[in-house]
């Protein structure tokens, strides 16, 4: 929608005749969008909650310079991005190394859910790919310096031509071109090697199937046969908790120092996040009568094998509208 039809729409000349409730009644149509555009600068869901409100301030703020040169997305998304370099100035002044993100948060499919579909007559709508959105991908991108990942993501994620990229950041098109192309070269050496493999789409039968197997070895405490669904090379990791643990032998090796064979008592709920597999385990407490949360496994499956395992602790369970809590009879 242009800027000149959104105004007629809304019955007013200019933004600054809105009020407060009626300017927020109008981003509020862009939230899930922009929220998902920080998460992808930020890896932190709760980082990116707190870049959303500061560009809706910051939009309120300034709502009179709105001059309608550009769409009213593209305006919010430019007060977006530089939110989140602020905070990533303010709060992350080094980007990640070693090939693991520890502020990585997961997201949850149903909020994804929520993101609209790509219109052609809105070049800065967002045309969400699978890829773009898988915690793999995450990581890869916190290993770019904040500049150079906005450039990345404001080209290759939502299509916005470099001279548009160039005066977001204050660059000449030459410097915005330099810096995407050190960005892809960045992305490479983080993403998988198989990145065309990707699970995408619908999950098919083959990967239910392997899910499921994980799920039930992994209830049963069975390392062996887990053991079995693991590719050479799989990668494991806990954000926050630092440590990247690379091959089959020392993934299995870490699980085994941390006790996992001497588990009792297991449960899990199947679930979904950043559009990737994934299983909620519940311990039974018996202080508490129930099944507690106890950690949720995100999984990257690629050939029929998992290659890559993001384990979050129970306190990210709320955000993930898991349930609280398990009966004895193991139903919700």
């Amino acid at each position: 929608m242009g800027a000149d039809t959104l105004l007629k729409e809304l019955g007013v000349s200019g933004l600054g005749e809105l009020d407060e409730p009626g300017f927020s009644a109008l981003t509020g149509r862009h939230r899930r969008e922009l929220h998902v555009h920080c998460y992808r600068m930020l890896g932190s869901f709760e980082d990116a909650e707190d870049a959303v409100q500061e560009t809706f301030l910051r939009a309120w703020r300034r709502r009179e310079t709105f001059e309608g040169r550009s769409t009213f997305r593209a305006w919010l998304y430019r007060i977006a991005t530089n939110a989140c370099l602020d905070l990533l100035a303010k709060c992350r002044p080094e980007p990640a190394t070693g090939g693991e993100a520890r502020w990585l948060q997961p997201y949850p499919d149903r909020l994804l859910d929520e993101l609209p579909a790509g219109d052609a007559d809105e070049p800065e709508s967002v045309a969400v790919a699978r890829e773009t959105i898988e915690l793999a991908y995450l990581v890869a991108v916190q290993h770019l310096a904040p500049r150079p990942r906005a450039v990345l993501i404001l080209r290759d994620v939502l299509g916005w031509p470099a001279k548009d990229v160039a005066e977001l950041l204050g660059d000449s098109v030459n410097s915005v071109n330099s810096a995407l192309q050190r960005a892809r070269a960045g992305m490479r050496e983080h993403l998988p090697a198989e990145r065309q493999d990707w699970t995408g789409g619908e999950e098919d039968a083959g990967t239910r199937e392997l899910v499921r197997r994980f799920t039930e070895a992994s209830v049963a405490t069975d390392i062996k046969t887990i053991t079995t669904m693991l590719r050479d090379d799989v990668r494991c990791s806990m954000p926050p908790t630092p440590g990247l643990y690379v091959g089959r032998e020392a993934v299995v090796n870490d699980w085994i120092q941390d006790g996992f064979e001497r588990l009792e008592n297991l449960r899990a709920v199947p679930a979904s996040v950043n559009w990737q597999p994934a299983v909620a385990f519940y311990l039974w407490r018996e202080q508490e009568g129930a099944y507690l949360p106890l950690t949720i496994d995100v999984l990257r499956i690629t050939g029929g094998v998992i290659t890559e395992i993001f384990v979050f602790h129970a306190d990210r369970f709320p955000r993930l509208g898991l349930p609280e809590r398990l009966p004895a009879d193991g139903t919700k």
